[in-house]
């Protein structure tokens, strides 16, 4: 391909020299500006997607009375997808165009959305998983096309501001899952109002830890469903059509957008039309450290994030007696915080090296996660609070690094590979889980409850994710007078 090809522009690694001043000042130019923000709004449908879920781990626990580890299975399937389909996407997209991908991953992510429908009418957890697996085959697909469809809108200079810009949105849809969560789903439920009524009606609660009380009344929910099944059945019949009334409306809201891409026109940036030599592609980039690097510091940042969104919910609970309402509110202030780091940091990056401020942030994160650990109280969750502003580049930054210097035919499955990296999604919250169902442990004569020693798992991510930050900034200043020659 040219040069002069806005998508080979996209990825190649590129010396001042080459550019131009009014290429270097356009992240966004002003002919792919209306498709940009088209492309933009999949971010923030896919952040929707993302952070209703979270919160379901929790409430899934008490409507089926199932582990921590069986409900962690909610983020085994829905990240599962990901994995599932992330390369089989990647493939099918190098053979039709962007608009085509985009169209197929919000058709899956529609009817992922409307299994909701029958998996509450038949009151079964199998059912969710297998509708949360479907959804995240549509995101696997919005995410492969939509990821290097916006770093091809524009000079390859700009390419990492422009991706972490509209990545800046996907917050603002996450934040939106989480409120309606947070303020609909939540409290509506009848295991809510029975844990309120059990805490209500047990005065000496208030003296015990709140793991303590957590596990009583755990144990009056199963004591329930035994003596009053029919009141129980009706109970978790209502609970669970709260949960599916938010899909529905999101699969509706979806179809309206696929309908909308279906009737608009969009740019062709430089699609690829020639045949596909995997075990080629393959080779290039599995010889490439940097992208390598990049995979598996996304694996383990993807799975520390899930983790500290995840159970945050456990943390307040059960470490600060909070009902589940209140401590996803803490998690809604998490996105809040998370968002305003995003728009903060990608100035930041005008400034900093991307590997350099990666690892900064991933160094922060750490060190709040161990607040985490060992705090008591709301400082701890403070802590686990704060690990959002630290993790909010992480993503787009990974994948600009990751992707940067490579051909346009390696970075289309290469962008594959980032995306079956949220894999770590599905394994990590599973472990975290099993942690959680554990036994807790004494470190240095203190004692940690088990919720507390499970964040062990994400201070090590976040421990992978500095060394690879570190190692790309370091290695760039090296390399950095032989590119300027």
């Amino acid at each position: 391909m040219s040069d002069n090809d806005p998508h080979s522009d996209s990825v190649h690694e590129t010396t001042p020299s080459q550019s131009s001043p009014v290429q270097s000042s356009s992240v966004v130019p002003t002919e792919y500006l209306f498709p940009f923000i088209l492309v933009t709004s999949l971010f923030a449908l896919w952040g929707f997607a993302n952070d209703i879920t979270n919160p379901l781990v929790r409430a899934f626990k008490e409507i089926f009375l199932i582990s921590n580890a069986q409900s962690s299975l909610v983020q085994w399937a829905f990240y599962g997808g990901y994995a599932t389909m992330a390369i089989p996407a990647a493939l099918v997209i190098r053979k039709v165009s962007y608009k085509s991908g985009i169209i197929i991953g919000l058709l899956l992510y529609a009817v992922g959305a409307l299994l909701t429908i029958p998996a509450s009418m038949m009151m079964e957890f199998n059912i969710f998983l297998v509708g949360f697996y479907v959804l995240t085959f549509g995101l696997a697909f919005l995410e492969t096309t939509a990821n290097p469809y916006i770093l091809s809108m524009g000079p390859r200079e700009t390419a990492t501001q422009r991706l972490n810009l509209a990545q800046a949105f996907n917050p603002i849809g996450s934040l939106t899952g989480m409120v309606v969560a947070s303020t609909f789903i939540l409290p509506s439920l009848q295991v809510a109002e029975f844990r309120s009524a059990e805490i209500a009606a047990h005065p000496e609660y208030a003296t015990m830890l709140p793991s303590e009380v957590d596990g009583l009344i755990t144990a009056s929910m199963e004591e329930h469903a035994v003596t009053e099944p029919e009141a129980r059945q009706a109970m978790v019949a209502h609970d669970l059509d709260v949960v599916k009334t938010p899909y529905v409306v999101i699969a509706i809201i979806v179809l309206a957008v696929l309908a909308l891409f279906v009737v608009t026109k969009l740019p062709d940036t430089g699609q690829e039309e020639e045949e596909i030599h995997l075990l080629g592609l393959l080779k290039n980039l599995l010889t490439n450290w940097q992208y390598v690097g990049g995979v598996i510091a996304q694996t383990f940042y993807v799975g520390a994030q899930i983790m500290c969104w995840t159970f945050v919910i456990h943390y307040g609970m059960t470490l600060v007696g909070l009902s589940a309402s209140q401590a996803q509110n803490y998690n809604i202030l998490a996105m809040g915080i998370f968002l305003a780091s995003r728009f903060i940091c990608t100035f930041i990056l005008k400034f900093l090296d991307p590997g350099l401020l990666l690892g900064i942030l991933a160094v922060g994160g750490g060190a709040l996660t161990a607040g985490a650990i060992f705090i008591q109280g709301m400082t701890g969750l403070y802590c686990l609070i704060g690990v959002s502003a630290c993790m909010s580049l992480m993503f787009p930054t990974i994948y600009g690094i990751a992707l940067n210097g490579l051909t346009p035919n390696d970075a289309k499955l290469g962008s594959a590979g980032l995306i079956f990296a949220i894999v770590g999604g599905a394994f990590m919250p599973r472990y975290q889980g099993s942690l959680i169902d554990g036994e807790g442990m004494t470190i240095a004569g203190q004692v940690l409850e088990s919720v507390r020693v499970s964040f062990f798992l994400p201070l090590f991510c976040f421990i992978v994710i500095a060394v690879f930050g570190f190692s790309v900034a370091m290695l760039r200043r090296k390399d950095s007078p032989v590119s300027a020659a």
